[in-house]
């Protein structure tokens, strides 16, 4: 019962949009009537405010670190096993990308899966983070370096620690980041994903 419990506070939490929130704190528009129209980081950063953006990204990440790391902590007293912990993990992201209090329309949850990830193991989400920042630095989309991230992020942990319920939760996360990006895909293949730095207008 107790796992149950913290899986929907999980999603609870992941449904709290501060890409919305952030952007009415700074008197910005709302980011899902503009740019991608998605309620996350990169397109609050299409605003101009470095800064909301900033916030927005810490925020989505905490709440990931958060949810999970509350599971783990706490778990152990409250009867919540690895499994419990890996639906925590899931449904915090599920949250954000599908959030209950705006109407199901979250971001693509990046930052909410590295918040996750370092909550889960410290070395595995600096290892994504780092895969991120490389393919980034490289090809300079964002998107890409989200994909890339997404697929090396299990592979880490397999390597590292083998197969067991965490390592199908990360699966889990990876499979909903593409499935979230399949615009970014089509965009990529037809040459139509704006690089990193790319003016675009609102």
């Amino acid at each position: 019962m107790n796992s149950l419990i913290a899986i929907a506070l999980a999603y609870l939490l992941g449904s709290v949009s501060f890409a919305i929130l952030v952007s009415a704190a700074f008197g910005l528009s709302d980011p899902r009537t503009y740019g991608s129209k998605n309620p996350g980081a990169t397109n609050v950063l299409r605003s101009g405010n470095r800064v909301a953006a900033a916030i927005t990204l810490a925020l989505d990440a905490l709440k990931g670190f958060v949810a999970v790391w509350a599971a783990i902590e706490y778990g152990p007293h409250l009867g919540i096993d690895q499994d419990g912990v890996a639906g925590v993990a899931v449904a915090v992201m599920l949250g954000h990308l599908y959030p209950i209090f705006f109407r199901f329309r979250g971001g693509k949850g990046v930052a909410t899966a590295l918040g996750v990830l370092v909550a889960l193991q410290w070395w595995l989400g600096l290892f994504t983070l780092a895969t991120w920042l490389v393919v980034a630095f490289f090809f300079r989309f964002s998107s890409l370096a989200a994909l890339v991230a997404a697929v090396f992020a299990p592979a880490f942990y397999l390597l590292i620690l083998g197969p067991d319920i965490i390592a199908g939760a990360i699966v889990v996360l990876s499979a909903l980041i593409i499935y979230r990006h399949r615009i970014n895909i089509a965009n990529l293949l037809a040459g139509r994903e704006s690089k990193i730095g790319a003016n675009r207008s609102l």
